[in-house]
């Protein structure tokens, strides 16, 4: 049984800006791309290596699990490689993994194509801009898997396939915690960039990673295929989430989500870790 934990309540600062008509001003002050350029600019000098041992201690990280490297900024220490033997992919072809460290909630998208998070509808074609794509997904799956600033924040291929179109959408860069999410509809206000990816074994996927506060940058790699488990892109500092868009009837995601989701838990996973499996023809 894997670990689920109740959705964060909002503490602190977050409450403040979410919470508070006090804190909207600053609130529309740190969500501008102006700011996270800004901040991104710090983050890469040498100037943010002090906060690098800070942030270890605090967050109590065990640097054995990741590649040694000498780290020039935060930033090149937030993107740390982890060792691949701690990430290993399931190589079935029936096996559907996860593409990266995170917190999972599982969403039906209906026929119509909504899905519902945190008391918001959202639809497929406000996410993706797209009514034609978005059409693809009526009656399929969204999941959501929402990283946390400690997580390992590189993001990998779920199956190997080739890369189809791709859209970078500009918007705001709310945070992704759960406190964000009941005020505001973040997945289609903030900043976002997906890919459709024909894969082998699981259909046409749209993967959208979700920029956050302080992630006005998703790095992602130009590869035109790609083989299971290879790495697809990073998000830079701050936590941010990644959504996958499933068709119906390709994938089948284990009760587990579904019945955590439901609860209002988030369930822990692994990149690499089965989540589910290939749909039966």
């Amino acid at each position: 049984m894997r670990k689920a934990l109740p959705q964060p309540s909002a503490q602190g600062s977050l409450k403040f800006l979410y919470n508070s008509r006090f804190g909207r001003p600053f609130l529309r002050l740190l969500s501008a791309r102006w700011v996270s350029r800004l901040a991104g600019k710090f983050f890469d000098s040498r100037l943010s290596k002090p906060g690098i041992k800070r942030f270890i201690k605090r967050h109590n990280i065990g640097m054995g699990d990741f590649l040694p490297e000498k780290y020039h900024s935060f930033n090149a220490f937030f993107t740390r490689r982890v060792r691949p033997e701690l990430r290993p992919f399931d190589f079935d072809p029936e096996a559907f993994c996860s593409p990266c460290d995170a917190r999972v909630s599982v969403y039906p998208v209906t026929e119509e194509g909504t899905f519902r998070v945190k008391g918001f509808d959202y639809t497929a074609e406000t996410l993706l801009q797209n009514a034609e794509l978005a059409e693809k997904y009526l009656g399929g799956l969204c999941i959501v898997l929402r990283l946390t600033v400690t997580d390992y924040h590189r993001y990998h291929f779920l199956d190997g396939g080739t890369k189809g179109e791709s859209k970078y959408i500009k918007g705001k860069l709310y945070t992704v915690q759960p406190v964000a999410l009941e005020k505001r509809r973040v997945f289609t206000e903030n900043c976002r960039e997906w890919t459709v990816l024909h894969t082998e074994n699981f259909g046409d996927i749209v993967q959208v990673e979700v920029g956050a506060t302080f992630v006005g940058r998703i790095v992602n790699e130009e590869k035109p295929s790609f083989k299971r488990g290879e790495e697809k892109g990073r998000f830079e500092f701050g936590g941010s989430t990644v959504i996958l868009l499933v068709q119906k009837g390709r994938a089948e995601i284990e009760e587990e989500f579904f019945l955590n989701t439901a609860a209002g838990m988030e369930t822990c996973v692994r990149c690499g870790e089965r989540i589910g499996t290939r749909a039966a023809p």
